[in-house]
């Protein structure tokens, strides 16, 4: 039985191949299986995926088309008459002077030709009745949905309750039963009269109706669970500018005229036009299927929904949304093609099986049995040419009982018992800040041995505030009003004009005022925390002018570790501010500003003191950051930053404490067995000092840095990688191998934590991808099986446990559900034999 299992039902937990998922069904078959509708609903139709996959193939296709082949249909295009697009009346009165189809099309056709007629995305905005700065009112939304349209995409509806019922009448047992019920009633009448020959059919019909209400309002309940998660993996947040503020708000209140702010990793919620931003490169491989990114800009505005920010930042003004975007219009023509089936799911339907196919075999013996008994006792008696109504009615309960036994014996629910616990394991973590996108991540995430975690914000509060700084020579520690003072008198105003300037000008934080009127400052806890500290510095001292214009920006990535944005001063010339990882910057610096503002150059013994100080910053548990510029007569706009010749300004060292009970979580964790390891970009002195305090860097283990672990040959990381608690300063790709080689190299069970897009590969390899709600970017939330709403180490833990415990509850029920199957068949089968030879005995006798 093992080794049937092992061949024919055996599935990896996470991307399995058709070919394995084929197999299963194959040996399946149809014999043993009572009722494929009900058993089968919550596995995937490939045949079905095929043809949705067909389907994208073409609508991508002819997307393609339109965008990157209309320059050569141009001519045609501008000789073919155009559509005249009509104002209604209400269109009219609601104030908008732009037809629905007519503002959707430019965007999904990219039609600049159109676009200029209408006066650009400046008169794009008055015709919706949109600013640029305001955004649209509150007000407005319910008559911009009604005139323009929701962003929804066209679903199938929800099925009722009757149709589970109707599903649950399929069973072939139950259709056999009820017609054995019908003759019992038809024969029991003509034989034995009104009402005594109703009894037996009579009881027959009442079960079949109690199965099929339990088994419907069974399914029916687990729909609505399902529905419900479904809902919360759809409802993606996004900033807007509403009302004058910057606000928060689900993807389905989006609507035409909304100013949507962009960054890397968000999914386009609706089609748009780029209003500004910088170096937005979008990949629209999900929705034309060219792998190759697009450069966004003034002179290319287009945005389309269910493209992906790779790189850069914008915002963009909304004009269609829902099912007038091409996203909608490709969603629509799918069906749902079902959630890949879970490992012990599979094995439980080669259980099912296998005790379909014993269940059956015990049947027909039965059957076989008691017919012989009646055969017997029948020509023993009266003879077999003597046949009366009560015989058929004897051979029609004879073949009910049979029946019965496969209605009993043959487990064709464990696989939806099985469902029907993950799914509720699925709803408890919800409500504990965990959502799990996938069914097999409940019963994986109870076997994984190691936890690959990342750091800020996940053992960390994610909530940093300036600790201590080096300027001009000088360590101060900034924790107090007095500090600020020291260093008011101790730097000039030009090195005080410069540090605010960097501070301002290379940020992605900025100030937006609240429904409440209230100021507060958004973007990434790293640079609220330097916007925040900067903020402090201006009530000491009247900076000189900074009222500078932002020429070129880099947004901060992974694989850099740094941002850099190049400004035009009021004065003349060009000037960049670059901003990232300490050893970075200060592997670009060459020069560095003293007390009196002036720049002197970066000697040995000065870089060692710097590194010191990186160091002493490091390990008191702080991230280091560096800030510097460069003064540039001439620059290329196409080209990167400069690599060298910074002149340094300052070194940030912020402070993010340890979340309470993440140490008690990760010795709870080492009790049962599993590995924690902490990888992370920061310095390596950090990570080790945040190690510790955690209880993850123990006295034998390792902390190395990126760099180093993957220059090693793969015998040196076989050696390595069972001793490595801390990697620092990664990029992704080293959290990458790192999975690759844990899961290929020691076969462990890996769980992994991202939040950014360049984590989706990690995410996407390990047995467990787990992504940061709050922090993560959508790319890394689509390739993520679970997506911990907290941020927190905690809830990660939770879910381990939730998972361990479903695991061994769901074994402990198998178990028990087989052996009283099996106890049934063998009771049913022995009764039947004892009772003919027993009978058979008596008539000799």
């Amino acid at each position: 039985m093992e080794q049937y299992l092992l061949d024919n039902f055996d599935l990896p937990a996470k991307n399995p191949s058709e070919e394995a998922q084929r197999r299963w069904r194959s040996a399946v078959g149809s014999l043993v299986v009572k009722n494929r509708r009900r058993r089968f609903r919550h596995v995937p139709d490939l045949d079905q995926r095929h043809q949705d996959h067909a389907k994208r193939r073409s609508v991508q296709e002819k997307i393609r088309v339109a965008l990157y082949v209309q320059q050569a249909a141009i001519t045609f295009i501008g000789g073919a008459k155009k559509n005249e697009y009509q104002l209604t009346d209400d269109i009219i009165k609601a104030g908008f002077s732009i037809n629905p189809e007519e503002l959707a099309s430019i965007t999904s056709k990219h039609d600049l030709k159109a676009l200029k007629m209408h006066g650009g995305v400046d008169g794009i905005s008055k015709k919706v009745r949109t600013t640029f700065d305001r955004g649209v009112c509150a007000t407005d939304l319910d008559t911009r949905q009604s005139i323009y349209g929701v962003n929804r995409y066209a679903e199938k509806p929800s099925r009722s309750f009757w149709m589970f019922v109707w599903d649950a009448l399929q069973d072939t047992t139950l259709i056999i039963l009820m017609v054995c019920a019908l003759l019992s009633v038809v024969v029991g009448l003509a034989s034995e009269g009104w009402p005594k020959g109703m009894y037996d059919g009579l009881g027959i019909i009442l079960s079949i109706l109690l199965v099929v209400m339990v088994t419907a309002a069974s399914d029916y309940k687990q729909s609505l669970q399902f529905k419900e998660l479904d809902n919360e993996k759809k409802n993606i947040f996004i900033h807007v500018t509403r009302d004058g503020g910057r606000q928060k708000i689900s993807i389905f209140d989006l609507v035409v005229g909304d100013i949507v702010h962009l960054s890397i990793g968000d999914q386009v919620p609706a089609d748009g036009l780029f209003i500004h931003g910088y170096s937005l490169l979008i990949d629209e491989s999900s929705l034309s299927g060219e792998s190759e990114p697009v450069y966004t800009s003034q002179d290319k505005p287009f945005i389309l929904a269910g493209t992906k920010v790779q790189d850069g930042s914008a915002k963009m003004i909304v004009t269609a949304v829902g099912m007038r975007t091409e996203w909608g219009r490709l969603m629509s023509t799918l069906s749902e093609g079902g959630e890949d089936e879970t490992p012990l799911q599979v094995k439980l339907n080669g259980v099912a099986t296998i005790i379909g196919k014993i269940g059956l075999v015990f049947a027909t013996l039965t059957f076989v049995v008691l017919m012989t008994r009646f055969l017997i006792d029948k020509g023993l008696t009266v003879g077999l040419s003597n046949w009366y109504s009560t015989d058929a009615l004897t051979i029609v309960n004879y073949f009910a009982t049979a029946v019965t036994i496969i209605v009993v014996a043959v487990p064709e629910g464990l696989p939806l018992a099985v469902t029907l616990s993950l799914a509720f394991a699925m709803k408890k973590l919800m409500n504990d800040k965990a959502l799990v996108r996938h069914l097999a991540a409940c019963e994986t995430m109870g076997s994984a041995g190691t936890i690959c975690t990342d750091k800020t914000g996940t053992l960390t509060t994610n909530h940093m505030v300036v600790d201590k700084i080096w300027i001009a020579e000088v360590s101060k520690s900034v924790t107090s009003n007095s500090s600020l003072e020291e260093l008011n008198s101790a730097i000039s105003s030009s090195a005080w004009s410069l540090l605010l300037q960097g501070i301002f000008e290379n940020t992605s934080a900025e100030v937006v005022k609240g429904s409440d009127g209230k100021q507060t400052v958004l973007g990434t806890p790293t640079e609220i925390a330097i916007f925040e500290y900067g903020l402090s510095l201006q009530g000491y001292r009247d900076a000189e002018d900074r009222s500078c214009t932002k020429v070129k920006v880099e947004p901060f990535n992974s694989v850099k570790k740094k941002m850099a944005v190049l400004v035009s001063l009021p004065g003349g010339g060009h000037r960049w501010f670059c901003k990232g990882a300490s050893e970075i910057i200060v592997e670009m610096c060459d020069k560095v500003i003293d007390q009196d503002g002036d720049v002197i150059p970066l000697s040995d013994d000065r870089r060692k003191n710097i590194t010191d100080t990186i160091n002493s910053f490091a390990s008191d548990a702080l991230r280091t950051l560096c800030l510097a510029f460069k003064d540039v007569d001439e620059f290329d706009e196409n080209a990167d930053s400069p690599p060298n010749g910074f002149t340094l300004i300052i070194i940030f060292g912020i402070k993010d404490p340890v979340r309470p009970g993440v140490k008690e979580a990760v010795q709870s964790c080492i009790t049962a067995g599993i590995i924690v390891r902490m990888v992370t970009g920061d310095n390596i002195n950090t990570a080790k000092a945040i190690a510790k305090e955690c209880g993850i860097l123990t006295d034998d283990g390792i902390a190395i840095e990126g760099p180093d672990f993957r220059n090693k040959s793969p015998e040196e990381m076989r050696d390595l990688i069972p001793k490595i608690q801390v990697m620092a300063r990664s990029l992704p790709l080293d959290k990458h191998l790192l999975v690759t080689n844990l899961r290929g190299m020691f076969q462990e069970v890996v769980a992994v934590t991202g939040d950014g897009t360049n984590d989706a590969p990690a995410l996407h390899e390990a047995d467990i991808g787990l992504a940061m709600g709050i922090a993560g970017t959508e790319v890394a939330k689509e390739n993520a099986d679970v997506i911990v709403l907290d941020d927190n180490f905690t809830t990660i833990i939770n879910v381990a446990r939730w998972g361990r415990a479903v695991y061994i509850n769901i074994q402990k029920f198998v178990q028990f559900q087989l052996t009283v199957n099996i106890v049934a068949l063998v009771i049913n089968f022995v009764s039947a034999c004892i009772t003919g030879v027993t009978n058979i005995i008596d008539v000799f006798i």
